[in-house]
């Protein structure tokens, strides 16, 4: 008799996505579809993905995080409500203390926490390479508040992982497609941009957790970006052609701190395939949908 052989079970964990949002919906889909058991943390918990079990809480009210589920991974996908510094400090370092607080309090302290930040802690202006290893000296407000948020997660003592995700498009996130559209679009001379598509974000993430609970070795600090770092006037006359209308000729000079070209080297070496590598693959995708 031949003995029927099964292959082991894929070993499960609880995640908390705190600031559970586009990319953390889309990330909790993937991990409650590969059998983990997911929650999800934000204001409005209602309109959450019905295999993310809800939690209505404000990061930024320790008063509401007393109620937390025990879980294996935290995954911290908050975003600001407001591009200014008063709502950056809310986001990702008074949110940040006050997660790990509460969790020490409830003895929920994770086995690590996954951290989304942004390139923008690089202030290379000049089309400069980029990597984990270049020096972070943010020109931004939003890229040292950033950077302020990974040191209060770093020094917390709580084993952690910093995924520092370029400009997200996707699904919903369509606005150089509508200025290139509307001919709003202005051609910045010789700037270099960086971008990763949400579903990227979300895949890296959740491939991130599946390394770890494998016992496979993560980094401390990763660059969520695709395989093309690309001038944006080449994007916009891409774009334009797709369309069926005129490239803007109207030149700018680059904002600071936003023209570096960022490596995914290190995102590659983990064995995770980008569904989307370059801006072609994931703009088509939205134009074809």
């Amino acid at each position: 008799m031949v003995e029927t052989r099964f292959p082991p079970p894929r070993p499960s964990a609880g995640v908390l996505i705190a600031g559970c949002g586009d990319v953390g919906s889309e990330l909790g889909r993937r991990l409650a579809a590969a059998g983990h058991a997911v929650w999800g943390l934000r204001r409005r918990a209602r309109d959450l993905p019905s295999c993310i079990r809800p939690l209505a809480a404000d990061l930024a009210d320790p008063a509401t995080l007393a109620a937390l589920p025990a879980c294996d991974y935290v995954v911290y996908a908050a975003a600001a409500e407001r591009h200014d510094e008063a709502a950056y400090r809310r986001s990702y370092v008074d949110g940040v203390s006050h997660l790990i607080a509460a969790l020490r309090g409830q003895d929920a302290v994770p086995r690590r926490v996954f951290f989304t930040s942004s390139t923008a802690v690089y202030g290379q202006d000049r089309g400069e390479w980029v990597d984990e290893t270049s020096p972070a000296e943010p020109a931004s407000f939003s890229g040292r508040v950033l950077l302020e948020g990974e040191e209060t997660l770093r020094t917390s003592g709580i084993p952690a992982t910093v995924v520092r995700l370029a400009g997200i498009y996707g699904p919903g996130r369509t606005r150089l497609i509508d200025e290139v559209r509307s001919g709003r679009a202005g051609r910045a001379a010789a700037s270099y941009t960086n971008r990763i598509h949400r579903d990227d974000c979300a895949g890296f993430l959740a491939h991130l957790v599946a390394m770890d609970l494998a016992g496979e070795a993560v980094e401390e600090v990763y660059l969520g970006v695709d395989d093309e770092p690309a001038e944006r006037g080449e994007v916009i006359r891409w774009l334009a052609a797709r369309l069926g209308v005129a490239a803007p000729a109207a030149e700018a000079a680059p904002p600071a701190g936003r023209n570096k070209r960022c490596r995914n080297a290190r995102l590659k070496a983990t064995g995770y395939r980008l569904r989307f590598p370059t801006f072609r693959e994931g703009y088509a995708a939205i134009l074809d949908g």
